[in-house]
């Protein structure tokens, strides 16, 4: 069994690692309205048209 201590600096380690990992992956940021859900008084805007979008990721 190992000591406290270096089982709490282990784990440090992978933290920082992973930190690292996901700092280094590239990131998209969307922009977010503040008030993404608006009052919906009407019962109507469910009955609207929806679309779809397809994201080709791959090529």
């Amino acid at each position: 069994m190992l000591p406290p201590f270096i089982i709490e600096q282990i784990r440090q380690r992978e933290q920082q690692e992973q930190r690292r990992r996901d700092d280094a992956r590239p990131r998209v940021e969307l922009p977010i309205e503040r008030n993404p859900h608006p009052d919906r008084s009407t019962a109507d805007d469910d009955d609207s048209d929806r679309g779809v979008i397809v994201l080709d990721l791959m090529g």
